[in-house]
């Protein structure tokens, strides 16, 4: 009992110490355990970031749950994957890594990529 114990104190440790970090939404696989890492992650993020600012009130805090989540999904469908790699790296080194501002920051690039100088 004591061992069954111990190895459910590790599992239930180690699922929240894994889903709790940054999910990519690049060829991501939508089944419940990754569904719940994204909600955990997002949950923590947005916790973490409105708590540093004083706004962790609740409503606040399911507003930005919920448009994190929707910017998840809409960066699911993204198209061109090295430019979305390269925001996310950029984002997530300067502690910027929330969903809303990658999708954000994604559409503001492609969109420049495809426009070029004219006269």
């Amino acid at each position: 009992m004591k061992k069954l114990i111990i190895v459910l104190g590790c599992i239930l440790f180690a699922s929240n110490v894994f889903s709790q970090s940054f999910v990519s939404p690049i060829n991501f696989v939508e089944n419940e355990i990754n569904k719940h890492k994204v909600i955990s992650f997002i949950n923590k993020q947005v916790k973490d970031d409105y708590s540093a600012i004083g706004m962790d009130d609740p409503s606040t805090l399911r507003m930005m749950e919920k448009e994190n989540l929707k910017a998840f999904k809409k960066l699911t469908e993204a198209t061109n994957s090295s430019l979305l790699k390269t925001v996310i790296k950029t984002y997530c080194e300067i502690g910027m890594c929330n969903y809303s501002t990658i999708l954000m920051m994604y559409n503001e690039q492609n969109k420049a990529s495809k426009k070029t100088l004219k006269w």
